[in-house]
């Protein structure tokens, strides 16, 4: 299967959470239609991520992540553009794969990741990006599940 990126837009990626946007003036934005925690015992989590930029293009992603009970945002502190890959859950469990749609994010933009929507790690191009990452855990194997999926390309327009 082969992707070509597109520009993430908020109303493209709404089916899977919300893109994360500077106010166009002075004062504050917020973002919470996405954000889901559906376990009382589990906590907040902020951390702190920087990540090495692709070597090459396309990109060849052949795993999958998702938080089934946690949404998890990803805002863009120092970053070029980089990569947002996300699929829904198939009816007999596991990623729909060929749903799949690719996004290219570019500097000041972020986005929340509604619980249970499968994606992919973050990758960034062009230069290093460093993130803010929050979602919720409680420090069982729920928090984070990574499966194998039939390797794809994802191409990234110039």
């Amino acid at each position: 299967m082969e992707l070509t990126a597109q520009k993430l837009t908020a109303e493209a990626f709404a089916p899977y959470g919300e893109v994360l946007a500077l106010p166009e003036g002075t004062g504050r934005s917020y973002f919470e239609d996405a954000l889901g925690n559906l376990r009382p015992g589990a906590r907040a989590s902020l951390s702190m991520s920087v990540r090495a930029p692709l070597d090459a293009l396309p990109l060849q992603a052949n795993l999958l992540e998702r938080h089934e009970f946690s949404s998890q945002s990803f805002v863009a502190i120092d970053a070029s553009r980089w990569i947002v890959i996300v699929c829904p859950h198939a009816a007999d469990g596991g990623p729909d794969v060929a749903q799949a749609i690719a996004f290219v994010a570019g500097p000041g933009q972020g986005v929340t990741y509604r619980p249970n929507v499968w994606h992919h790690g973050l990758t960034v191009l062009d230069r290093p990006g460093s993130f803010a990452v929050f979602m919720w855990r409680d420090g069982t194997k729920g928090d984070e599940e990574f499966v194998p999926v039939a390797p794809f390309t994802v191409h990234v327009p110039d």
